[in-house]
């Protein structure tokens, strides 16, 4: 599949702010079934822009403005070559053992109830691979999809006992749940293309878990399957703050507002 992206976020203050910095991690790197085809990363304004790699190996944009502005914008067009691999993810830049995605962070240390509930979402199984799967389907059936339950900030314990969230919120739970079981799990952001809805109101969340010989695998709790030729990741972490598409912070006593422009077609479905 070749997908289409289209991605604006406008920043607007209420008054001029002295100074912003933002954090973007909104370029794909190529991997085994995926090829990046054509990427452009355009900020509107004069602001100082440096592309590096952090230490998970994204590719990141820190982005700093050291004048008054009311608006910042920011566009993201391009075209990702993708390819079904059941899943299955090999030729990514990996900085860590796995190992290190067995370590807690704030939003996805399990409470009590989670540890148990892992035990008997995965339990039954020997295959590490049928637990995990297990795991996937039973907090899909647990959490109800409410983008009005929680919020960037809520944590995989809070979620859980609400049993409502976004794909942030449940990719935070199977992190948790993983983990709790001795199975190296991260959170991975990126966009999922639907055929059915090209204009989105934001970008996707998924996990994906180390199983012994297949290296990393997909798992997506929020739709119940590993991920396809539908799916273009971007970057991974132990939680969203370290793969949040954009993060930062502004100077100045202003409201901020935040308008997200989102479309995902099939490239040449629309050149048809």
């Amino acid at each position: 599949m070749r997908i289409r992206i289209s991605h604006d976020t406008v920043y607007r203050y209420a008054a001029p702010v002295k100074s912003a910095i933002q954090m973007l991690r909104l370029t794909p790197r190529n991997h085994h079934g995926q090829f990046v085809a054509d990427w452009r990363v355009d900020v509107q304004g004069e602001a100082r822009v440096v592309r590096r790699d952090d230490w998970f190996g994204n590719i990141t944009h820190g982005l700093t403005i050291d004048s008054p502005i009311t608006e910042l914008s920011l566009r993201v067009t391009g075209e990702v070559e993708t390819d079904n691999q059941a899943g299955i993810v090999r030729g990514t830049v990996e900085r860590f053992p796995p190992a290190l995605f067995l370590r807690e962070t704030r939003l996805t240390a399990p409470d009590a109830g989670m540890v148990d509930f892992a035990a008997s979402a995965s339990g039954g199984p020997v295959n590490v691979l049928h637990r995990l799967h297990g795991l996937m389907l039973a907090v899909h059936e647990l959490v109800t999809f409410d983008t009005e339950a929680t919020d960037t900030l809520t944590t995989a314990t809070e979620a859980f006992a609400k049993g409502h969230g976004v794909c942030q919120d449940l990719s935070h739970i199977f992190c948790a749940c993983a983990r709790s079981i001795g199975v190296p799990a991260r959170y991975v952001s990126g966009y999922l293309f639907r055929s059915d809805t090209p204009v989105q109101e934001a970008t996707h969340a998924w996990a994906e878990a180390y199983v012994g010989d297949l290296g990393w695998v997909s798992f997506d709790p929020t739709n119940a399957v590993c991920a396809t030729d539908s799916y273009v990741r971007l970057a991974i972490g132990l939680d969203y703050l370290d793969a949040a598409p954009v993060r930062g912070s502004y100077y100045g006593a202003a409201d901020e507002n935040m308008d997200v422009k989102l479309r995902i077609e099939d490239a040449r479905q629309a050149q048809a």
